[in-house]
């Protein structure tokens, strides 16, 4: 039985992930941290199927004893803080967490169990000004904000071990992807909440940012079978996960609104509160690489995961 380690598998790539993997027929073991406040709301339907270590990426003792307990084939990283204005908050924790983090996190591979196969969670923000549209595995990273600072540090670090210490050591650099189970602070679940609550009566408006404001937006279910793919390679790679397609906030906002039969713009403010000081430069990928390698491409198309996510929140709300 294939064994794998998954840390952040209480986020949502961790519980998308821990699914995939179990339907694959893995052991999947998930690192948690020592406290009596644990989430396991995205994970319960498969709770009972995990087994849980509990560990830490500011501590690698634990990291290692981790692997010792665990003995994977696979180790997945998909722990730290992704919601960029806490990052802003916090730079510190960020930096911690986030970066160094991942070098632990690799030293304790290195030392306990160096045959394994690594998965590296980066993110677009690492090219955060980039001079090239679309970006690809070779666009030199230019971050411009903490987490893009500690997961372009994680990054490189991350290289250093596979090219020095030969890690089998993959990096995958996801962009924006969004499911029903995104924290309510992401943009797109933001606007998901926002419209099944309007429908179903509970408040009259959403109040966002700036609605021309574009992203590149797949599906989390869709990223994380990537990231196993990468680990069924012959040879660690880097590679771009992304869709290779813009849309706007305001397109967002009109397929939710489409959804559930009302007009966007009679309940939409666009609020200069929500504005960011200086939106980003185009963050598109281009993920040829992944589907020439991998064969992966991104299945469930913008428009789905918008219905996908407003059908889940009209459930939740109506529950």
């Amino acid at each position: 039985m294939k064994t794998a380690l998954i840390t952040g598998i209480t986020g949502q790539d961790g519980s998308y992930l821990a699914e995939f993997l179990l339907e694959q027929g893995y052991r999947v073991y998930g690192l948690v941290r020592r406290s009596s406040t644990i989430n396991f709301e995205r994970i319960s339907h498969i709770q009972n199927q995990i087994e849980f270590i509990q560990g830490d990426l500011s501590d690698q003792n634990s990291l290692a004893e981790a692997i010792r307990l665990s003995k994977p084939g696979e180790i997945y990283n998909l722990a730290g803080t992704s919601f960029i204005p806490a990052c802003i908050e916090q730079p510190a924790l960020t930096a911690e967490s986030t970066a160094l983090g991942v070098t632990r996190l690799l030293e304790a591979i290195r030392l306990t169990k160096p045959d394994v196969k690594f998965y590296q969670a980066s993110s677009s923000e690492v090219f955060g000004n980039a001079t090239e549209c679309p970006q690809h595995e070779d666009t030199p990273l230019a971050p411009r904000n903490h987490y893009g600072s500690a997961k372009a540090y994680a990054h490189w670090v991350t290289l250093f071990y596979r090219q020095t210490h030969r890690l089998f050591a993959c990096i995958g650099v996801c962009y924006n992807h969004e499911s029903p189970r995104r924290g309510i602070e992401f943009l797109p679940r933001k606007v998901s909440h926002g419209v099944a609550k309007i429908k179903l009566g509970k408040t009259d408006e959403l109040r966002l940012g700036n609605l021309e404001a574009k992203r590149d937006w797949g599906f989390a279910g869709d990223y994380t079978r990537a990231m196993w793919l990468m680990l069924q390679q012959n040879r660690p790679d880097t590679y771009i996960i992304a869709t290779g397609v813009l849309h706007s906030v305001k397109e967002l906002v009109e397929i939710a609104f489409n959804y559930v039969g009302l007009n966007d713009k009679e309940y939409v403010i666009s609020d200069p509160k929500y504005f960011r000081p200086e939106d980003k430069p185009l963050l598109v990928g281009d993920w040829s690489k992944a589907k020439s390698v991998l064969g992966w491409k991104p299945e469930v198309t913008f428009h789905e995961l918008v219905e996908m996510m407003v059908k889940a929140d009209l459930a939740n709300h109506a529950g």
